[in-house]
């Protein structure tokens, strides 16, 4: 099942959270930002042991002090790449397939790319839609996916870009 809720995700109670970050660990948004405090001084430590990431990829750590197990931390942007629709679709996907790699159930993710001049809320909307639609047309799993929002908007946004794309 694929759904669009309006929640606060760093609260978020289940299996894995999706974190957006920089190529060099650091967090890009005020979700991620909040996401990154709740878990823990360890899992910055264990993030940016990791060195320069690629963009586009996403790397798995512990959920530390969050209620998840696990968080996903998705790279959408560094010194020289922006973000841009095509690396939240890579981003995604990538997201996905590792929640796949690791036998995920469930998988939470927040609008990728938006704010502080980044990605308007349609094109994160209609770049994790086509990602998320390409992945349930290969795999059932991870069962249960959520796109955690914190808007009316962004509610209404996704839920018409999520429309249609279903297990």
């Amino acid at each position: 099942m694929i759904q669009v809720v309006r929640e606060v995700l760093e609260l978020w109670e289940g299996e894995c959270v999706v974190r957006a970050i920089r190529s060099d660990g650091a967090s890009i948004t005020p979700v991620a930002r909040r996401i990154e405090a709740r878990a823990g001084a360890d899992i910055r430590r264990r993030v940016e042991a990791m060195g320069e990431l690629p963009v586009g990829s996403a790397v798995l750590t512990p959920g530390g002090e969050l209620p998840v197990r696990f968080l996903l931390h998705v790279v959408l942007q560094s010194a020289q790449s922006a973000v841009t629709p095509a690396v939240v679709h890579r981003a995604t996907s990538n997201a996905l397939a590792r929640a796949v790699d690791f036998a995920m159930d469930e998988l939470a993710l927040p609008p990728l790319g938006t704010h502080a001049g980044n990605l308007e809320a349609e094109e994160s909307a209609h770049a994790m839609a086509a990602a998320l639609a390409e992945h349930r047309g290969r795999h059932a799993e991870p069962a249960s996916l959520v796109v955690v929002v914190e808007t009316e908007y962004e509610l209404d946004v996704f839920d018409r870009a999520l429309r249609g794309v279903e297990v």
